[in-house]
């Protein structure tokens, strides 16, 4: 296939939310409103998140890579890395990847407080703990829930963030923002102010 063809392939995915989840099953894309991000997010996200070309970003909780798609895509001059702990929703995520034939992504199995933060420039959260709090919607049970865990969570990733170095920029969808430290400031926001852009000073 010619190379100006295969990109007319893979662009066809993300003309829209709906055709971007037909990459994923049914029962993937019935969890798409409440817990993968929208093309729309993803790309603002993105514009924020890699002002500046060659930066590491860090997706926690990634689920099945949209946003870690959809941002490689729409921002192809940086990196972006996906956290997961459900194996099955990054098995989806790598199928994506492969069909989308993107290259500046990388999803890693495991808890993000394994990660060495170091490796990582810029942040994307949309709440991957809020499932921790009784109530909310659960992608499955595969995994243990608690306040507990989600104050740990916060406390673990507000401390990682402190740690990182001024210009360092995070971008949250809703958030609760108990992870984010006070020297991020916030200097801007979209979506009604659910996704929100901030910077360590």
């Amino acid at each position: 296939m010619h190379f100006l063809e295969q990109n007319k392939y893979s662009d066809k995915w993300f003309r829209s939310d709906k055709e971007f989840n037909d990459l994923y099953p049914y029962y993937i894309k019935a969890m798409a409103f409440k817990h993968w991000t929208a093309l729309p997010i993803a790309r603002k996200a993105a514009d924020f998140l890699a002002a500046e070309p060659g930066g590491s970003i860090l997706d926690i909780g990634c689920g099945v890579g949209k946003f870690c798609l959809a941002a490689a895509k729409h921002k192809p001059g940086s990196f972006y890395y996906g956290v997961e702990q459900r194996k099955w929703l990054l098995h989806y995520a790598e199928q994506a990847k492969t069909e989308l034939e993107l290259e500046n992504v990388h999803f890693i199995e495991g808890n993000f407080t394994q990660l060495d933060f170091d490796h990582y420039d810029h942040f994307y959260s949309y709440n991957p703990f809020y499932e921790n709090l009784a109530g909310t919607d659960k992608i499955d049970d595969s995994i243990d829930y608690s306040v507990e865990l989600y104050n740990y969570y916060n406390r673990f990733l507000y401390r990682k963030l402190q740690q990182k170095p001024p210009g360092t920029r995070l971008a949250t969808f809703h958030s609760l923002e108990e992870e984010i430290p006070s020297d991020y400031h916030l200097v801007g926001s979209a979506a009604n102010e659910l996704l929100k852009f901030w910077i360590k000073e």
